[in-house]
């Protein structure tokens, strides 16, 4: 399944919002230097989705605050 992403990186709160089957919005605590935000949104991912974090995979937007993101 292939999910669209919008992280909000460095935020005070870690949460998932979920605005309709293919489009979630991910806030976490942690900053956006040395894929440190990439690591938090996965994991806060694969909670929700309750599936381990090795199948959550980012397929673009590594760089980029607005991610393509595929769960298996």
């Amino acid at each position: 399944m292939k999910i669209y992403v919008k992280a909000k990186p460095g935020s005070k709160i870690s949460k998932i919002e979920v605005t309709d089957a293919e489009h979630f919005e991910v806030w976490v605590k942690e900053p956006a230097i040395q894929g440190r935000a990439n690591e938090a949104i996965i994991k806060s991912l694969a909670e929700h989705f309750k599936v381990s974090s090795y199948q959550v995979k980012i397929i673009s937007g590594h760089y980029h605050k607005n991610k393509i993101i595929e769960i298996i």
